[in-house]
């Protein structure tokens, strides 16, 4: 397993000497399936670069990655990639950004890895193992209720309905005097702050498997938490609704955030 945690690591810091090389430089930047989701070179050639350095190694198993599709082969092992998370940040020239890495096995994240460049800090954990940043062992932060809480939160790119649940749940955490809701715009970053105790919680309406895969894992081996809206478990099939915190206030994030459907809430813990 130690092999894996090392070829992820080492994937997600090409991701970081890619993001480095184009950011603030001359790239081509387009859209995908919203005027508001950007994908640039960097995008592409990040994830070309942790998906070729992956086969090297492993070249029968699976990938799971943002911009391309993989052919499926019949191993047990998936790699689920976001080769650059925060690209409308890193589009923007604000260096807010990161490579995430993640191993999957029978369904299982095993092993996880996100490199932000800009600031050298590389956080990773293995299942069972413990979580750490730049090699010192991180845990959640001790915030016992909300009003001790910073909260971070995230947009859908949707500008519908998601968009007004989220600000109004962002209203309702205001009001019950919590120390501040950030905005940062890259998911993965936003798992680790909670994982290393910068903030005791965040809130996304909607997130794919490689935005969350290894993020997930790094703050379940910090101590903290990860569930649906509901407090459900979280496949990774599909999109999620995804809370996150130190355990501590994640009832009370979820009675928050649901605070229109308590019933319903209430039958599911």
């Amino acid at each position: 397993m130690t092999n894996y945690l090392d070829i992820a690591i080492k994937a997600a810091k090409e991701a970081g000497r890619i993001h480095r090389k184009y950011f603030r430089g001359n790239f081509k930047c387009a859209t995908k399936s919203s005027s508001f989701d950007l994908v640039t070179c960097a995008d592409i050639k990040a994830e070309e670069a942790v998906v070729s350095l992956i086969q090297k190694h492993f070249p029968h198993h699976n990938f799971l990655a943002e911009e391309n599709k993989y052919p499926a082969t019949d191993s047990e092992y998936t790699w689920v990639i976001d080769p650059l998370d925060g690209t409308n940040n890193f589009a923007c020239g604000l260096p807010i950004f990161c490579a995430s890495v993640a191993l999957v096995h029978k369904n299982k994240v095993v092993v996880g890895a996100i490199y932000d460049v800009m600031r050298n800090e590389l956080f990773y954990a293995q299942k069972g193992k413990g979580a750490f940043l730049n090699g010192r062992r991180i845990r959640v932060n001790a915030a016992d209720t909300l009003k001790k809480s910073l909260l971070i939160t995230g947009f859908y790119y949707s500008r519908g309905k998601e968009v007004v649940e989220t600000l109004d749940a962002v209203k309702r955490f205001l009001f019950k005097h919590i120390l501040g809701i950030r905005r940062f715009g890259s998911a993965a970053l936003d798992l680790c702050f909670v994982a290393c105790g910068r903030a005791a919680g965040y809130w996304e309406f909607e997130l794919s498997p490689w935005d969350f895969a290894a993020g997930k894992l790094i703050v379940e081996e910090a101590g903290g938490k990860v569930s649906g809206r509901y407090g459900e478990k979280m496949p990774l099939d599909r999109r999620h609704f995804i809370v996150a915190s130190n355990g501590k206030i994640h009832k009370q994030m979820l009675s928050i955030i649901n605070h229109s459907e308590k019933k319903t809430l209430k039958r599911t813990l």
